[in-house]
């Protein structure tokens, strides 16, 4: 059974000042992951995470992860904007794009951020928009399938990002070439993975390919990004990755590959999202109706505009009735939201204890990847985001839109 960072106590004082539907985020919880995390690398000297702002793009939290030591990775220009506006400077910022505009180059250059290249195309665009830095990364697609133990964990040959093998090559000749004098080697091959083996199996990957580089092109590799793909466990059934367990196994590969090839200054840097805050948000949300017809139907006053997961990528979200978490879960029911989209729905034939009207719902795991993804459609506005703070306070970190904010970027004029 999962459990909620929140107490009904506790929930039942904050919706009397905020209104539900909103997410609710753990700053306690928020803090100790990144200390783990941050323990389980301790033994490269040069570790650093870069959390993936897509993930969660509120300034209060990334406030919280700066004061933990941790950088961010920004993948568009408002992106880079936010990570400015909350004082991260020159190398703290990563930025990894792809499709990318001149403008977003020109401000990442600006702010000094490390760059990700995308595509071997890019080095001459970025050298002609914004001009080449002295240090900058590649992103490596080796393409096929990436399989841990023969079992296959995502198919990298399928998307659409990153250098071949050999451009990686051509890419670093020709980037020393114009000058560039230190290199990043990144590389993102599986989306949410619990299994403790991923993180070490790409790092063996990018260690070889990086004294292979080194032996073909002479460049100095600086550092290699694991990039994000750990995940949580969404479903209360499923073991969490053992970030310690990661760690060790990425030293293991660290000390057997990179060491004996005279790489043992290497930093290692991280890009994780989900793993960072994911378990340490929720939406809570009030029940307005129930429903019954060739089903029971539950409906919430938040909707697939507030969580899209569960509607885009069929994705569990597990549901906790506030105070009733000791009944017996013997009703089913189908928890929707009001979008005129049968697939606006939160779960389907889900066991829940009985409810009624008026309790408070919370579905957890989304403090990443949940209110980022928001939307308007139907005219739905984005829900607000609270802090629950380590005193246990709260603090209003974005409030909830209004109708008048739907209508600010439209040019009309009614007769």
């Amino acid at each position: 059974m999962k459990k909620t960072f929140v107490s009904l106590e506790q929930l039942r004082e904050i919706v009397k000042e905020y209104p539900t539907p909103f997410h609710l985020y753990d700053e306690k919880g928020i803090r100790e992951n990144a200390r783990r995390l941050k323990e389980a690398f301790s033994w490269n000297k040069g570790f650093k995470e870069y959390f993936a702002v897509k993930a969660t793009p509120n300034p209060t939290i990334l406030q919280i992860l700066k004061e933990e030591g941790c950088g961010v990775d920004c993948s568009s220009y408002t992106e880079l904007m936010l990570a400015d506006k909350v004082g991260f400077h020159g190398d703290e910022i990563m930025f990894s794009s792809n499709v990318t505009p001149k403008e977003d180059f020109v401000l990442a250059r600006k702010l000094n951020s490390l760059i990700n290249l995308d595509d071997i195309t890019h080095i001459d665009f970025l050298e002609e928009v914004a001009g080449l830095p002295e240090t900058i990364c590649c992103r490596y697609n080796p393409g096929g399938d990436f399989a841990v133990d023969n079992a296959i964990m995502d198919t990298p040959g399928e998307a659409k990002y990153g250098f071949t093998r050999a451009q990686l090559t051509e890419g670093f000749k020709k980037l020393m070439d114009k000058g560039v004098k230190h290199f990043g080697l990144h590389a993102f091959l599986a989306s949410n993975t619990i299994a403790n083996e991923y993180y070490p199996a790409l790092a063996k990957l990018l260690f070889k390919t990086a004294v292979e580089l080194k032996q073909e092109t002479g460049a100095h590799i600086e550092f290699i990004n694991l990039s994000g793909g750990i995940g949580i466990p969404y479903r209360p059934d499923e073991k969490p990755a053992d970030i310690y367990a990661v760690g060790d196994g990425v030293q293991k590969a660290y000390e057997e590959i990179l060491v004996p090839a005279g790489m043992g200054d290497v930093s290692i840097y991280s890009e994780l999202g989900r793993f960072m805050l994911g378990p340490y948000g929720c939406l809570v949300s009030t029940v307005l109706h129930e429903k019954k017809i060739h089903k029971n139907y539950i409906g919430l006053d938040s909707c697939a505009a507030n969580l899209m997961r569960p509607a885009m990528y069929g994705s569990y979200h597990h549901i906790t009735v506030m105070g009733k978490e000791n009944e017996p879960h013997d009703h089913k029911y189908d928890v929707t939201g009001g979008l005129c989209e049968n697939n606006d729905k939160f779960a389907i034939d889900r066991m829940l204890p009985k409810i009624d009207i008026g309790d408070l719902i919370v579905m957890h795991d989304t403090g990443a990847h949940g209110f980022a993804m928001g939307y308007n459609y139907n005219g739905k506005l984005r829900s607000a985001e609270v802090l629950l703070k380590s005193d246990g306070t709260t603090q209003l970190i974005r409030r909830a839109e209004t109708p008048e904010d739907y209508f600010a970027t439209l040019n009309f004029y009614v007769k």
